[in-house]
Parts: structure tokens; sequence; C-alpha cells
């Protein structure tokens, strides 16, 4: 099984493989000015929409995150302990 890196290292080589044979001329395709046109800059545009959707992935995850009530409480109750801890071994705490 893939880790996502490798799935996603093997979609941007295909992308930049075929990319580059079109603009390079590797490939007998023939493709008109205005094709060649928008597929000269396209690796920009597609960076430029995938740090967009990251963007709103974490703005969407932030606005939508859950409180943990239970950690929360849990987290009180362990730093209570180490507090009652620290007093019986003669630390001040204020």
């Amino acid at each position: 099984m893939a880790t996502k890196l490798v799935q996603w290292l093997v979609v941007v080589s295909l992308f930049f493989t075929v990319w580059a044979s079109i603009v390079f001329e590797m490939t007998p395709v023939n493709l008109s000015t205005n094709i060649r046109q928008v597929i000269l800059p396209l690796p920009i545009f597609v960076v430029i929409v995938l740090g967009c959707y990251a963007l709103a992935v974490i703005g969407y995850r932030t606005a939508t995150f859950n409180d943990c009530i239970e950690a929360a409480e849990e987290l009180k109750k362990e730093i209570e302990m180490a507090r009652e801890d620290l007093k019986k071994k003669g630390l001040k705490i204020s």
C-alpha cells in the first residue's frame, strides 16, 4: 500500500512528464498555438488552484473544529494532580 506522499509524487511526476513532452514537442501531437499558450503556464495555474484549495480546506476545518469536552476535563484533572504533587514536594504554585 502506497503512502499519500508516494501517490502525490506519482501524480505530479505524470503531470510534469506529459506537460514537458507537450511543451518541448517530444510527442507527435499537433496542437494549435492557442492551446499551447494555455498549456505553457499550466503548472503555475495548478499550483495556484491547489493553494486556494488548501486554504479553503484549512478555513473550513478551522471553522468546524469540534471541542473535546471529555479530553479537556481529563486534562484539567491531570493538571490538578500535578499541582498537588508539586505542592507535596515543596514547590510553591501561585
